[in-house]
């Protein structure tokens, strides 16, 4: 029987699935949630909603192409396994995702609550400063009095509403004993607001409760575009942990149970289907296949496992059923292990101090001393006490950090913009800083520099015929290189009675020769230092299919180019010494570590930090995480998975290697930019408090004060989007 022609693989990748709404099914809905990290474009999402709205039961799926993953309404019978089988069908590598450990982090109510605070805030100073426009002109009396009441009606309610993170923040660093660049603005908008309306009662003035909104206003704008950045960082431990299979199929005697991966334990004895992520580690009890662990370890050959080997959670079974006897369980898998090493490096990270955060260390006791001394000077001076808070509330708010507060954002913003049109999404705001240091860039191989993928390299040199009878031998398989040889551009010969020798290989029969294709030993093929396949048709020679991992598009320009900026490249991979040094050699690189574990590779990036290197890590899969998080900066394409696109500051949104350098270039130019705002705020600082402690501080040089370095600091950061 001629071998059934196999849906050929997606030809690029992208994201998840949205089928209609099927008419007439039951109410009892199951919310199931899969990872398919090998997605990237719209032509596959319509794919691959095709290929989910063909399941039956299932009534919605819902693509979101940034995670790269789709989110499946079905009836309660549906399974995540069907699913995944479907997408497999159609060429699309699929995960199952644990959406009880991802409940919650797709909401951002922090960053709605912090654009309506900004939204009331400027309505409020717009309206304010109209009023205020009225008395700068030269009104008084009454006139004056009423149009400051109505202002004061328009900002009591608005400072108290929008000023509520800084509130919170200063609190929590005064309960502490300590000082934040909270304080300071606090005490500004209390200050401004109550000596404002102690004027306006007794008919003062001057008033600065347009000074007050529009502070706030500037300052929300600066957290806003913060907390944007910061946002897109979630944890990368909670991803691993989201990726652990929540199902498995126990085996007691000739029964077979799903039950949760959580109720499992030590002894039991569970079956892995071919093709599905083993859940547990253990020990093969019965069956043959080969397994994939390029996940865990980055090693592109499948590995042969048979009877006694020792299995990890996270390995994928390729090609036969397996009965695992499970000899670790839960938080004792290498799976969660991996999260816990991805976890400690998340807290090294977060230890990094920003240039914000140190010139909030300086500037907010500065202020504070400096508005001391103006308050003790003039009532010294003057012995009247409202002149004295007057001006004390004066030097609080030109001083206030409007133009520190926009410095960094802004400037953050604006590299993001300019990256982003290049194929780079920055998701960290300290990202840029941390850049701009790296003197050392470490690249992980399969995946990262290369494809991924395997590419036959003797095509050419194979006859017809062999071709032929491979790609009808390959129909039957799910095996990665097998994939390959059914890509080619051949029509299939006449095979008969294909079957799959799991862990072995594919036979059949082909004008009556037995014909076999897999391992060498098992066609009687020598063995090869490449990756290869081998093919042999009844008595014949063998046939070997030799495959190699293509470099990635500008993998050679990116290296070239950060040796051109001065930067140390070394390659770091789980893959096989020959796989790796091979590569190695290709780009001219010197320093290289090969058949590296996750462990191993975060603690050598952790050796260079120890002697005093700066590291960015470029890596794109599980067993990169832990060293992407441990690195001072890092960097996974758009295909990598998930965890590691969620542990990386940086995404590369495209298939190029190339813009890395202009990452880099960019970077240093933001910093630059970062420190010359600074200055900027500075040199307004060293202008404007004079003024304010001299008393000729009034309401209107104040908020022409605030505008004009505000902008300043803008105008500076919008340079780097040219």
């Amino acid at each position: 029987m001629t071998a059934p022609l196999r849906p050929s693989p997606a030809v690029c990748p992208a994201c998840v699935a949205t089928p209609a709404p099927r008419a007439g099914e039951g109410n009892a809905q199951a919310k199931l949630m899969l990872s398919v990290p090998g997605v990237h474009c719209g032509a596959c999402i319509t794919k691959v909603e095709r290929a989910l709205e063909q399941v039956e039961g299932v009534r919605e799926a819902r693509v979101n192409l940034t995670l790269k993953r789709a989110m499946v309404d079905a009836e309660d019978y549906v399974s995540q396994a069907a699913l995944i089988k479907q997408l497999e069908s159609v060429g699309y590598e699929a995960f199952e995702l644990d959406s009880a450990e991802l409940t919650g982090a797709q909401s951002d109510a922090e960053g709605r609550a912090l654009l309506m605070r900004l939204a009331v805030a400027g309505f409020a100073a717009m309206n304010v400063m109209l009023l205020s426009v009225a008395v700068w002109s030269g009104a008084t009396d009454a006139t004056r009095d009423m149009f400051h009441w109505i202002s004061a009606v328009i900002t009591l309610p608005a400072i108290v509403f929008c000023g509520q993170p800084f509130y919170k923040h200063a609190w929590q660093a005064l309960r502490h004993g300590q000082l934040n660049m909270d304080v300071p603005i606090v005490l500004a908008i209390v200050l401004a607001a109550g000596t404002s309306v102690y004027e306006t009662a007794h008919s003062g003035a001057h008033a600065y409760f347009d000074a007050a909104l529009a502070l706030i206003f500037f300052l929300l704008a600066g957290r806003y575009l913060d907390h944007r950045t910061r946002a897109m960082a979630k944890s990368a431990a909670q991803e691993l942990t989201a990726l652990e299979v929540p199902r498995a199929v126990k085996v007691v005697g000739d029964v077979e149970t799903v039950v949760p991966t959580s109720e499992l334990q030590i002894g039991d004895f569970i079956r892995v289907r071919a093709g599905a992520r083993i859940p547990i580690d253990g020990v093969i009890h019965d069956g043959t296949s080969e397994l994939d662990s390029a996940l865990l370890t980055g090693e592109t050959k499948p590995i042969f496992a048979t009877q006694g080997q020792q299995v990890s959670a996270g390995q994928i079974n390729l090609t036969g059923p397996l009965i695992i006897r499970a000899t670790a369980v839960g938080r004792d898998t290498t799976l969660h292990q991996l999260a816990d090493l991805v976890a400690v490096a998340e807290s090294g990270r977060s230890r990094y101090t920003s240039l914000a955060d140190k010139a909030a260390k300086l500037y907010a006791p500065g202020v504070h001393i400096l508005s001391a001394l103006s308050f003790m000077g003039w009532f010294i001076y003057s012995g009247d006490l409202r002149v004295s808070l007057n001006i004390a509330a004066a030097v609080l708010i030109i001083t206030c950090p409007c133009a520190l507060g926009l410095a960094v954002p802004a400037v953050t913003t604006a590299a993001s913009a300019r990256l982003f049109k290049s194929g780079m999404l920055i998701k960290s705001s300290t990202a840029m800083e941390r850049l701009s240091q790296v003197d050392t860039v470490v690249f992980d191989k399969t995946g990262t520099l290369t494809t991924g993928a395997p590419r036959l390299m003797n095509a050419p040199q194979i006859a017809p015929d062999a071709m032929a009878v491979a790609k009808a031998l390959s129909a039957a398989s799910m095996h990665p290189l097998a994939r390959t040889i059914y890509a080619q551009d051949v029509a299939p010969a006449t095979v008969r009675d294909i079957r799959e020798v799991a862990g072995y290989g594919v036979q059949g029969t082909y004008l009556g020769q037995t014909v076999r294709m897999g391992r060498a030993e098992w066609v009687g093929a020598p063995p090869s230092d490449l990756t290869a396949t081998h093919l042999v048709i009844g008595d014949g020679a063998p046939v070997s299919f030799k495959f190699t991992d293509d470099l990635r598009q500008g993998a050679r320009e990116a290296i070239d180019g950060l040796r051109d900026l001065g930067k140390d490249v070394l390659l770091m991979s789980g893959d096989t010494i020959g796989a790796v040094e091979a590569l190695a050699k290709e780009l001219g690189i010197t320093h290289y570590v090969a058949q590296a574990l996750p462990a191993d590779k975060m603690a050598r990036i952790q050796d260079l930090q120890s002697k005093g290197h700066s590291v960015l890590m470029v890596g794109d899969g599980l067993n990169d995480t832990a060293a992407l998080r441990a690195a001072d900066v890092s960097i996974s394409p758009a295909s990598a998975l998930d965890a590691a696109r969620t542990a990386s500051d940086v995404v590369l949104l495209g298939g190029d290697l190339s813009p890395l350098v202009q990452a880099v270039a960019t970077a240093r130019e933001a910093t630059l930019r970062i420190k010359q705002n600074f200055r900027v705020a500075t040199w307004y600082n060293v202008l404007a408090v004079p003024l304010a402690v001299a008393g000729l501080a009034t309401p209107l040089i104040a908020a022409l004060a605030m505008s004009t370095s505000s902008i300043t600091v803008s105008l500076n950061a919008l340079r780097l989007t040219r």
